[in-house]
């Protein structure tokens, strides 16, 4: 990777930090469209537990990674909310960039060694 790309690189991943650690506290509470459809047909209260009605909703669980780390958009442990968001984001951020560049490493182009083992070609009269 040349020297121009390392600013980029660092301003992308300075923006998705912020965007995590940040403006994630203040995205909606309420359904996205796929929760709402599944409880189409039921009722619900003001604190979104159902009342009666049939749904699909009735028969969700648990998923088997409920009681993970960072499972429900936040950090096990920390009581602050608005800090166990913002950490939950940025651990998120972090280990996607680390696998990430650690594929983009892995699978990098690498220039062949020359017969000579210096590293400029054998012919450099071209």
């Amino acid at each position: 990777m040349n020297k121009r790309s390392w600013p980029f690189l660092l301003g992308g991943l300075l923006v998705a930090l912020l965007l995590a650690g940040v403006v994630s506290n203040y995205a909606s509470s309420h359904p996205d469209g796929l929760d709402s459809s599944l409880l189409k047909g039921c009722t619900v209260n003001a604190d979104d537990e159902i009342t009666g009605g049939s749904c699909p909703a009735q028969q969700a669980r648990d998923h088997e990674l409920a009681d993970s780390p960072l499972a429900d958009y936040g950090v096990r442990g920390i009581g602050n909310d608005f800090l166990s968001t913002g950490l939950s984001g940025v651990l998120g951020v972090l280990l996607t960039f680390a696998v990430g560049g650690g594929l983009f490493w892995l699978t990098r182009r690498r220039d062949p060694v020359s017969a000579t083992g210096s590293d400029t070609p054998a012919d450099s009269t071209r």
